[in-house]
Formats: structure tokens, C-alpha cells, sequence
């Protein structure tokens, strides 16, 4: 999978076409994402000693990593992810539109 944490990706597809925002959690054996504010979904609980309110509860639920598109950082248009080599030997991922690498760098 060519997402990961804490990347800023844009819904390409869907009803929440449109929308940004940062991954949040990754699942790679099911090509799903948790993206924040996307795919929000309405759970009826109970109260609880943690919540003794109880009531309706947003959360958000994972999409397919397809409807979505990584942010470039330096252009800030969607864009695909390519792979490159250093030249030290690391492999790092690289946006398509400027071809300017997306990883963070140690």
C-alpha cells in the first residue's frame, strides 16, 4: 500500500467526494484507511461508567484506499505515488506531479 499514516490524501470517489484529510489509521491486508472527518458514521451506545451519557457517537469507518489520493506537499494538488532509490540505497516514495519525495527524511 502506498498511503501510511499521517499522510494528507483527498476523496477522489464517493459521498464524501472532495474532502481532506489525514490518515489516521492504516489497515494494508484490507487496503482500507481511516481518513479524519470522512465516512462518518452514527453509533447508538449505552451508558457506561466511562460514559455515563450515553447517546449518539460520530466515528469514523474505513474506506478503500483507492478512493483516495495523497496531497502533494509542495503543490497541494492530489497526486500519484511513484518509488525511488537513494543513493545511499533507500527506497522512498516520490509524488508523481513534482516528482519531489513525500517521505520524511532521518
Amino acid at each position: 500500500m502506498r498511503l501510511k499514516k499521517g499522510d494528507r490524501v483527498r476523496v477522489i470517489s464517493g459521498k464524501d467526494k472532495g474532502k481532506e484529510g489525514k490518515i489516521l489509521v492504516s489497515f494494508p491486508a484490507e487496503n482500507k484507511v481511516i481518513v479524519e472527518g470522512v465516512s462518518v458514521a452514527s453509533r447508538h451506545s449505552k451508558p457506561t461508567q466511562a460514559n455515563p451519557q450515553g447517546g449518539i457517537v460520530k466515528k469514523e469507518t474505513p474506506i478503500y484506499a483507492s478512493k483516495v489520493m495523497l496531497i502533494c506537499p509542495n503543490t497541494g494538488k492530489p497526486t500519484r505515488v511513484g518509488h525511488a532509490f537513494l543513493e545511499d540505497g533507500r527506497k522512498v516514495r516520490v509524488a508523481k506531479v513534482s516528482g519531489e519525495i513525500v517521505d520524511q527524511l532521518k
